[in-house]
């Protein structure tokens, strides 16, 4: 690969590691996590569980999104990276078949949970892996190109799932068993292998010692918190907004689909779009500017429902959710060049959006209960906190060793 790494192009061996990578991302959240939403109707209409039962199991996904961000980085200690990424991905395929037999409401939790651990250690483990295999300037395209997985997988939960469901929740469940299989399948020997010498003790105490030492920075730190204030500015779009224009504007379930089908184009595009302007401008401007803009979009949603308001806030919004992981995964790589260091301030950024996204998360929805239904107050939350974290991401700049393009 030392080749690939002098060069300006990906080569076959890297394309695939990408595309490992993408498929993993689609199955571990694109599919685990988003795929839940059109099925907890079915799920509450078939009999299986009360619909607070059914919020709790939605809930345990995040849970074990978190805890997944948190061993992620410890799992690689005991196997390679590749055999981890293989473990976790049919772990996730077990999940989506469990999830066909309703047997009790633990047996559900548990599988709910796994499913959400799988991701999160899936988002720490596949990206950095595949990037390490990518040119210095196209890490911007190849971690958009992984992420794109995460649109896809929102994409096929308003598409693919409400054609399974027409022949029955089981079904449901077991054609998603059946198409994550079929992802790990055909990745299998797509991972990189490793030589395996960061299972040696030798060599991990040192290396870890200093990936702590890089990862606990001043600039780092402003990074952390800039993703997850954006999480928290992010979470009435991901939560919320069909139901805002369904029942808060009085449009529907149908146009509420659509503007969910909306995000989820937004969210399709934004990892390439927002990658690529990486590659030109750096990944920590690109961040800023997807993150300004929605600053905008959402405020003014606040106050202002006019349709290309909507419209844009929708894709704009679904942009956010997956552009700023491409953004922030590719500047949390250029404030620390070590493979190892990156890995382990990357697992620190993701359990920082997974606990912004989590907290934030049941603190809307109390909100949202206790002030009537007032979708404004939560875009303009949202707003706010998005301006917190622009503040955030460009005081890491300044708290950056070097300033070049970050």
């Amino acid at each position: 690969m030392s080749s690939l790494r002098r060069g300006q192009t990906l080569d076959t061996a890297a394309l695939k590691v990408i595309a490992a990578a993408f498929l993993a991302v689609l199955v571990g959240i694109g599919l685990s996590r988003f795929a839940y939403t059109p099925l907890l109707p079915a799920i509450i209409e078939a009999g299986w569980f009360e619909p607070g039962q059914a919020a709790y199991l939605g809930a345990a996904n995040l849970a074990g999104y978190l805890l997944g961000a948190l061993c992620g980085q410890r799992l690689t200690r005991y196997c390679t990276p590749a055999t981890a990424l293989r473990l976790l991905m049919l772990v996730a395929t077990a999940a989506f078949a469990a999830s066909a037999l309703p047997i009790s409401f633990g047996w559900y939790f548990l599988w709910r949970l796994l499913s959400g651990l799988t991701g999160g250690a899936l988002m720490v483990i596949a990206a950095p892996s595949a990037l390490a295999h990518s040119p210095q300037n196209l890490r911007g395209l190849a971690s958009g190109a992984i992420f794109t997985g995460v649109g896809l997988g929102i994409v096929l939960s308003g598409t693919l799932v409400p054609l399974l469901l027409s022949r029955g929740l089981v079904v449901a469940w077991l054609g998603l068993a059946l198409l994550s299989l079929c992802a790990s399948l055909l990745v299998w020997w797509w991972w990189p292998r490793d030589s395996g010498r960061h299972r040696s003790q030798d060599s991990v105490a040192p290396l870890s010692h200093q990936g702590h030492a890089a990862a606990w920075r001043s600039d780092m730190l402003a990074i952390y918190a800039s993703y997850g204030l954006t999480a928290i500015g992010l979470v009435p779009h991901m939560v919320f907004l069909a139901d805002f224009v369904a029942r808060g504007l009085g449009q529907g379930v149908f146009l509420g689909g659509v503007y969910w089908a909306i995000l989820g184009l937004g969210a399709l595009l934004g990892p390439l779009a927002s990658g690529r302007l990486a590659d030109h401008v750096g990944f920590g401007t690109a961040l800023r500017t997807l993150v300004l803009i929605n600053i905008v979009t959402i405020g003014l949603l606040s106050m202002n429902h006019a349709i290309p308001l909507l419209v844009l806030s929708s894709l704009l919004g679904g942009a956010a959710i997956t552009g700023s992981v491409t953004l922030v995964l590719g500047q949390t790589r250029a404030h620390i060049a070590d493979p190892l260091a990156h890995g382990q301030a990357w697992s620190l950024a993701t359990v920082t959006f997974a606990l912004g996204q989590a907290v934030s998360g049941y603190g809307f929805s109390w909100l949202f209960a206790r002030s009537d239904g007032d979708f404004g107050l939560l875009f303009l939350i949202a707003s706010l906190a998005l301006l917190l974290a622009f503040g955030a991401s460009l005081l890491s700049r300044f708290l950056s060793p070097g300033r070049l393009r970050l």
